[in-house]
């Protein structure tokens, strides 16, 4: 970590949320705060939420790359700058067992939207005095965690009046549909899932993830997310039959029931509530997600919703610098005092 002129405090949250989840996954998390230059605390002051993307984890965002800031250096140096007024930065650890839980209630994973709004929020205004109010918070996040900021503003408006999505989950034809045949060939080999995150996990133990496994994990954590079920392994319906591969049409329809740009449309009058809502996507995304992007923008547009929609010559990965843009925009509408 560079220095910063702000400081970095690293708390610890106890989730009545996450307490018993289904995936034994600690309800106690490190949750790490930024606190703007002179400022001993929150008082008086708005707050931004950040949600990682999957695989991602609260210490996740304190990682060094070389040359590169880490996105609380980047907030620490607009605020310094005076390119964004103080605010407070709080960055939320979501890591499951599964790699991630798209920051939603799930009875396969846990529920990690309560987790956000309800317990997150909440200590973060007892312990640090943040504004109380949904106008002075905002969430964002990209990819997975973009996704969740998404379902924040169509599931907890009361909460945030401000989101930032940065190429978050949507289209799912396009951005899941490429990794089932591939999740189904490694499941089929292992001999089903359980089998295969069994093995999966000691390869990573014991020497590291295969470039090939992180389109199994997704399936299974999106199965998990999105079609859970008690009666099958790890809890989840998967989109496809073993050994065929042949999809089954009832499961892949309860994932796109969580596809934003089904839901989109249909919770317009939520997303009118929100004060803003920030959407980007690197046009050489290489999950498709510029064109989810482009037809959630184009839902909210036709519904008379005000969105700031920006694409960008990048792909999907080491586009931190774009937390700038969002961030510049956020800073200025925030509610304060």
């Amino acid at each position: 970590m560079r220095c910063m002129n702000g400081r970095l405090l690293e708390l610890v949250l106890d989730s009545s949320a996450l307490a018993g989840n289904p995936l034994g996954d600690p309800a106690r998390r490190p949750l790490f705060v930024y606190l703007p230059p002179g400022h001993v605390g929150g008082a008086g002051l708005p707050a931004v939420y950040f949600l990682h993307g999957f695989t991602g984890s609260g210490r996740g965002w304190l990682n060094v790359s070389p040359w590169s800031p880490t996105v609380p250096e980047r907030l620490d140096a607009l605020v310094s700058a005076g390119e964004v007024p103080p605010l407070v930065g709080v960055f939320v650890d979501g890591w499951t067992a599964l790699g991630g839980s798209q920051w939603i209630n799930s009875p396969a994973i846990g529920r990690y939207q309560d987790y956000l709004a309800d317990d997150v929020v909440g200590f973060v205004e007892r312990t640090l005095g943040t504004l109380p109010r949904r106008e002075a918070r905002a969430v964002v996040g990209k990819s997975s965690g973009g996704y969740g900021a998404l379902r924040m503003g169509r599931d907890r408006p009361e909460v945030f009046a401000h989101l930032a999505c940065h190429a978050g989950d949507a289209g799912f034809d396009w951005c899941y549909g490429p990794d089932l045949p591939r999740a189904a060939a490694a499941l089929l080999q292992a001999g089903g899932a359980a089998a295969w995150l069994e093995a999966a996990v000691r390869r990573a133990r014991e020497t590291r993830l295969a470039g090939g496994d992180h389109p199994v994990l997704n399936v299974l954590a999106m199965a998990a997310a999105y079609s859970p079920d008690p009666t099958a392994p790890l809890g989840a319906a998967l989109p496809f039959e073993l050994p065929s591969g042949r999809l089954r049409p009832e499961v892949w329809a309860r994932w796109l029931e969580h596809d934003p740009v089904r839901f989109v449309p249909p919770a317009l009058d939520a997303y009118r509530t929100l004060a803003t809502l920030f959407i980007d996507c690197g046009s050489r995304d290489e999950y498709q997600l510029r064109w989810g992007a482009r037809q959630v923008v184009e839902s909210l547009r036709a519904g008379g919703v005000e969105v700031v929609h920006e694409e960008f010559e990048d792909g999907h990965s080491g586009i931190n610098y774009r937390y700038d843009r969002s961030l510049r925009l956020l800073g200025g509408r925030l509610a304060r005092g």
